[in-house]
């Protein structure tokens, strides 16, 4: 028995075990014991997640899937959450105690996983797993390249975000079109970030929406003083500030409401 791969849920099914090995040793372990898998599919990745110390949930959409785990791997049967990421109260997991995340990720829904994830981050100390290689560079991408946007910004905001490695299409079934890459993100130790978090998000999405622009252009409708408007940070694009710079920005735009 098998599971067949739906193209609309966006599987491909890692059949390497020696990467699904790697991908499970991503996770170091440091300050929690709970991990939750998202996507397990066929559970390539989940068996090597069992046989290391950590209480292991998965959570997966696709009924098939659930079944095939269910039958396969009874000592995880009451982990099984057949349920959408996307959807689901987190809160609920875990008892409310930090879990860590990893998994293969679907393509289509990659990026929303880690927003997902950014916004319970009090619980999340820790975050492995598998995206397109090209989502995964911008993740952990530096300041002044091109790929460098909102996803760079949210993330490294509150986390360390490190591109582990590279995994060929061959090692999936089907083998998608793209290469994919392996990301690891540690919770900063102080991830309180000292300003409105709503306004920061609010600052770095409308400043990247316009991103050829100067910041002045751009965030004109943020309805800024002229005053503010005159500091030199203006005349610089997005593309060119680091996560500090945009706390600093957005720490200046509400002092310039008061």
């Amino acid at each position: 028995m098998s599971v067949r791969a739906k193209k609309h849920l966006g599987q491909h099914f890692l059949k390497d075990e020696q990467i699904a090995l790697k991908i499970a040793n991503t996770l170091t372990g440091n300050g929690y014991q709970n991990v939750l898998e998202i996507g397990p599919g066929m559970g390539v990745l989940t068996q090597f997640l069992l046989k290391r110390d950590f209480k292991t949930h998965v959570i997966e959409i696709d009924k098939e899937s659930v079944a095939y785990l269910q039958t396969h791997f009874l000592n995880l049967s009451t982990n099984i959450i057949n349920a959408d990421f996307l959807k689901i109260d987190l809160d609920t997991l875990f008892k409310g105690n930090e879990f860590a995340i990893t998994g293969n990720f679907p393509y289509n829904i990659s990026s929303q996983i880690v927003f997902k994830t950014i916004d319970h981050k009090e619980r999340i100390p820790e975050f492995t797993g598998m995206f397109q290689k090209e989502v995964a560079q911008r993740i952990c991408e530096k300041p002044g390249s091109k790929t460098y946007g909102i996803l760079s910004v949210l993330t490294q905001a509150f986390y360390n975000a490190e591109y582990l490695f590279t995994v060929p299409p061959t090692v999936f079934n089907p083998p998608p079109k793209v290469d994919s890459g392996v990301i690891r993100l540690v919770r900063k130790k102080d991830f309180n970030i000292g300003v409105s978090e709503k306004l920061f998000f609010k600052v770095v999405k409308t400043a990247f929406n316009q991103r050829r622009k100067t910041l002045r252009n751009s965030l004109k409708s943020l309805q800024l003083s002229d005053k503010l408007r005159e500091d030199t940070i203006f005349a610089q694009r997005p593309e060119q500030l680091s996560v500090q710079e945009f706390l600093s920005l957005t720490q200046k735009i509400a002092n310039d409401a008061h």
